[in-house]
């Protein structure tokens, strides 16, 4: 199996990098400003760009695309609405029409931000989708693009997406900022007014080429087991660190001014996933166990 990883240079995108060396799969990747840093064959690609894509595929042949390339600034969504709605929607359903002519297996990568999070229990694929900001909206799009251009994709909607790069093992996203504002000694206030099932990029990627060995398509969900609030996934951190929980303050989403608005509550039901595969989803401390040296207090 040969795969092609759209948006090598990311978080998610390298870590599946990572796990396709770990188990001897042949990868190629592209990244659209920095290059991530692997001895593999590394392409710089606008996914907008079809030509370039179709040229890719002559040239390198995949068994199966993954597409984790995407605009995911929440807040610059809303301010570039047409920029959001050509990288997470249009492009996403070209780049599977494609791949489909081909018979190549395509993966789409999507968000818990389809949701408009008035739900009380977590989403599953099945429910209604609602999103409440132009990033949301977009990947919406892109969902619905890539189904109708190609009935046999899988689409993984993942949650709150954190973890450690596949290239330099940095840790990346909001467990990095809790635990560095910790060992500053400064308060780190945290949401009590919003949920969500973090993702660990790592797992994620596992998932994806677990997922690539069934014959699975459709819409999936791919998170933790645990729905929990900013504040309390900062509690964990805190434990695991040994730092001083009381630096970890309550707050709310109205304390801070953005310009998109986040949903109340996105967490996912995992079930389906679950039963795909044959496995349970981790919770969110067996995550953190996974990725624990990244709070050795001694650093």
């Amino acid at each position: 199996m040969d795969v092609l990883v759209l948006g090598a240079g990311g978080l998610l995108g390298s870590a599946l990098v990572r796990r396709c060396l770990d188990r001897s799969i042949a990868t190629v990747g592209t990244y659209h400003s920095t290059a991530p840093d692997f001895e593999i064959q590394l392409e710089h690609h606008n996914i907008r760009d079809t030509a370039a894509f179709r040229s890719l595929l002559d040239t390198y042949q995949p068994d199966t695309v993954v597409n984790c390339a995407a605009l995911t600034d929440v807040d610059g969504c809303e301010t570039s609405e047409a920029t959001a709605a050509a990288i997470n929607g249009t492009a996403p359903g070209e780049l599977a029409g494609v791949c489909a002519a081909r018979d190549i297996q395509f993966v789409h990568i999507s968000t818990d931000y389809v949701f408009d999070g008035t739900a009380t229990e977590p989403y599953t694929e099945s429910e209604p989708t609602n999103p409440i900001q132009v990033y949301g909206e977009s990947k919406l799009q892109g969902e619905q693009n890539v189904q109708e251009t190609d009935a046999a994709s899988l689409i993984l909607r993942l949650s709150f997406v954190y973890g450690v790069r596949g290239d330099t093992t940095e840790l990346v996203g909001f467990p990095a900022w809790v635990r560095e504002t910790l060992r500053a000694g400064d308060d780190v206030p945290l949401f009590v007014d919003q949920q969500f099932t973090p993702t660990r990029a790592g797992q994620a990627a596992a998932t994806i080429l677990d997922f690539l060995e069934t014959e699975a398509t459709g819409i999936y969900h791919v998170a933790s087991r645990s729905c929990v609030t900013p504040h309390e996934f900062g509690h964990k951190i805190a434990r695991l660190q040994g730092a001083n929980a009381d630096l970890i303050q309550e707050s709310e989403r109205s304390d801070v001014s953005r310009d998109a608005p986040r949903p109340a509550y996105t967490c996912l039901d995992v079930r389906a996933v679950e039963d795909e595969l044959g496995r349970r989803q981790p919770t969110l401390e067996d995550d953190l166990r996974a990725i624990e040296t990244q709070f050795d207090v001694s650093e």
